[in-house]
This record gives C-alpha cells, structure tokens and sequence, in this order.
C-alpha cells in the first residue's frame, strides 16, 4: 500500500522554510505523535477509549493535513473498535512515512 504524502509533505515544508534541520525535528515530532496515538488506539480496551484515540489521531492528521491518515483515523472512527485491519493500514502509513525519511 502506497500513500500520498503530497499535502503533509507541503504543509512541513511551508511551516519549515528554507531550514532542513526544523524540517526534521518537524517530521520527527509528526511521527512520534501518530506513533503515541497508535500505541493508545492499539491499547484500548473499551469503545470509549477507542473513540478519544481516533480521535487525537485524526485531529493530528488534520493538524498537518496528512489527508490519508485523517480517513484511517475516520475509518477507525466508524468501523468496529479493535479492528485489526484499520490498525495495521495506520501501522503502514507510518512506517512508509517513516522509511521515505530515513
């Protein structure tokens, strides 16, 4: 699965200028943040719990208009709590963002 980063790309940059090394820490501080709300989304063990992590990682998406990761924190959103599949797309979402920065 490949996402398009364009938008959350776009938007690091913007907030960055001319300065690789904020732009970094920016990228950094984007993956660390979804990396926690996973780790919750994941550790959740009631609808509630679910709800509030789907939501603080949907509210980062938007954050940084990652549009991708906003519909699989949507889809968590509306789907089942726990669902698996919804966890392991937002997984991959970060690991290829993760890697293409590497």
């Amino acid at each position: 699965m490949l996402f398009d980063n364009g938008s959350l790309d776009a938007t690091l940059a913007n907030a960055a200028g001319d300065d690789p090394a904020l732009l970094k820490e920016l990228r950094g501080a984007f993956i660390e943040s979804a990396a926690r709300h996973l780790d919750l989304l994941k550790r959740a063990r009631c609808d509630a719990n679910w709800e509030m992590s789907a939501m603080r990682l949907q509210g980062l998406a938007a954050s940084f208009h990652a549009a991708e990761l906003m519909a699989l924190a949507k889809e968590a959103l509306s789907g089942a709590p726990g669902d698996p599949v919804v966890v392991r797309q937002i997984e991959t979402f970060l690991e290829e963002f993760s890697a293409s920065y590497s």
